[in-house]
């Protein structure tokens, strides 16, 4: 049973895909902070802003 366990935690397979899903969260956390951070001023841009300047 343990030879089988160490064998499990030594093994590669699956690596690639761990890491891709774990750069996949990271630019989920990156979107997700910015649209928090800057959503209210692009909003304002699009829906304020920009309409009055194309009216003049």
């Amino acid at each position: 049973m343990f030879q089988t366990i160490g064998l499990w935690c030594l093994s590669q397979k699956g690596a690639t895909a761990i890491e891709y899903g774990l750069i996949a969260a990271g630019i989920a956390v990156a979107i997700a902070a910015s649209v928090f951070a800057f959503g209210d001023d692009v909003y304002n841009l699009l829906y304020d802003e920009l309409p009055e300047a194309l009216n003049r």
